[in-house]
């Protein structure tokens, strides 16, 4: 199976070697045969055809600002309307809201504030306190959903990179429009978003690959490589294209 993850790789940012290496984690732990290749966001609109049809899941991936908002979007816009798998963390989950806000609430002109601090819609908005560097509790709220049974637990303690999340003025029109809060922090601001009638397609707002190791490979990584495998064997799409 082969899996694409969006955004712009800086080896000196943990977040993307932890990607790398939960990644790794995970597959050493389930033995599942994957292709994984980091996909340039300037790249996509050039390939959008051969990326869309060479890759059976998305991970879109911290570390924005993208050089190509535009682009990612509309890869996440394909794996949503097309129940392709897909995880967001940190940035992947901001650009997500995004996505979702313009193309699914019909509020054109959301923004995100690191693009544009002073846009009329700031649906991705700075955070009252930065997050950059912290550990803290999430707190798993809805026993239905596809991420408290990947986790079995109501509680998780995870990592954060981030300055920017979900505004809070949004969260409830996402969460009746079916982008659903199933994860919040103390204060209940949304911390993992899950798209109800989808496999997967789960944002957190936190960094899970930074919370994986060898011996302990992350749930949430390993829950998504299984469902992209899955998908894979559903669709018996088994492309061969080279990027």
């Amino acid at each position: 199976m082969n899996l694409a993850i969006i955004g712009d790789y800086n080896s000196q940012y943990r977040p993307h070697k932890a990607t790398n290496e939960a990644i790794d984690h995970s597959v050493g732990k389930c033995g599942i045969p994957l292709r994984c290749d980091w996909i340039p966001t300037a790249a996509i609109e050039a390939d959008f055809e051969k990326i869309i049809s060479t890759y059976h899941g998305y991970w879109i991936a911290p570390g924005s600002p993208y050089k190509s908002m535009s682009s990612a979007l509309q890869i996440i816009r394909h794996a949503r309307e097309n129940k392709i798998p897909t995880l967001g963390t940190c940035g992947g989950f901001q650009h997500m809201v995004i996505e979702f806000a313009r193309n699914v609430m019909g509020i054109a002109d959301a923004e995100h504030a690191e693009y544009d601090p002073y846009a009329s819609k700031l649906v991705v908005s700075p955070l009252s306190c930065s997050l950059v560097g912290q550990t803290l509790e999430v707190e798993l709220t809805d026993p239905a959903s596809r991420t408290f049974e990947i986790f079995g637990d109501g509680n998780i303690i995870e990592k954060y990179y981030c300055n920017f999340g979900l505004d809070s003025g949004y969260q409830n029109q996402l969460h009746q429009k079916g982008f659903k809060m199933v994860g919040t922090d103390k204060f209940r601001e949304a911390r993992i978003l899950e798209l109800e009638n989808h496999p997967f397609f789960i944002a957190t707002l936190f960094v899970p690959q930074d919370n994986s190791t060898r011996e302990s490979p992350h749930k949430l990584v390993t829950g998504f490589l299984q469902t992209i495998a899955r998908y894979a064997r559903l669709t018996r799409i088994w492309p061969v294209h080279s990027l």
